[in-house]
């Protein structure tokens, strides 16, 4: 088999609204400060070559990198009910075989509606079936440095995020920021028609029913429309309304 891998790395490269923090801690600062904490009641080198162990702390939220939504980011209800937190949902969701639909010939800031959707199943002759992995490819992990990264990609409607639901899939994700269309557009949008439902309408349609997102993905291009699994199992952080994930696809050659 060939595995691909789906994500970008957690960094504080990446240029968006919520950046990351990395504090890197060398194997001589570990000696010296880890050594102490860990190992104050032993005197002596303990360590090799006066080295110990390089390690980081990071300061980021679950949204950061390529992370997986739960349905209690949408919402506290879902249908009613308690939305389900990340370490709630079923790890079975999360392999499955995809499916990915090329937006790549659509503008910054196209929104995607269930007839787009319709249109490029046809082109790649390919029928949604229940628990499908569904990924929107338009490129934007290409320019995750890029000063206006966040307002690069694509986005799918409420109607279409409903669409997808609908035919049975429980995850979909996509290589841009985020899966709602680039908020500077929501808010021109919002300007024109200042009403609830207009910011974040995709994100709200966990309100009604339970799905999860994959935001930030990669490497879209190098896999086939379809013919392979992904595996996107999210980091099970306790009641968090999102999960970091190491998202590969696996392909048999």
């Amino acid at each position: 088999m060939k595995i691909i891998d789906l994500s970008v790395s957690i960094s504080e490269e990446i240029k968006e609204p919520l950046p990351t923090k990395i504090t890197y801690e060398s194997h001589e600062e570990c000696a010296d400060n880890v050594g102490k904490l860990l190992f104050k009641d032993v005197e002596g080198d303990i360590f090799m070559n006066g080295k110990g162990l390089a390690g980081e702390m990071l300061n980021l939220t679950t949204h950061s990198g390529t992370h997986v939504d739960a349905p209690y980011h949408y919402s506290p209800t879902c249908d009613g009910k308690p939305s389900r937190t990340i370490d709630e949902l079923p790890l079975d969701w999360f392999f499955h075989d995809g499916v990915v639909l090329d937006f790549t010939d659509k503008p910054d800031g196209y929104m995607i509606e269930p007839e787009d959707l319709i249109e490029k199943l046809s082109t790649i002759n390919y029928e949604l079936k229940p628990f499908d992995i569904v990924l929107i490819r338009c490129d934007a992990d290409k320019r995750i440095h890029d000063e206006d990264y966040v307002k690069i990609h694509v986005g799918a409607s409420a109607k279409a995020t409903h669409w997808l639901i609908d035919k049975g899939i429980k995850v979909m994700g996509t290589d841009g920021w985020g899966w709602d269309i680039p908020l500077h557009i929501q808010v021109e949008k919002y300007k024109k028609d200042p009403k609830p439902g207009i910011i974040w309408e995709a994100h709200y349609v966990g309100i009604e029913k339970e799905y999860c997102q994959i935001e930030k993905l990669a490497n879209l291009d190098l896999l086939p429309p379809f013919g392979f699994k992904v595996a996107c199992f999210p980091a099970k952080v306790a009641k968090a309304s999102a999960g970091w994930t190491r998202a590969v696809a696996i392909l048999n050659v």
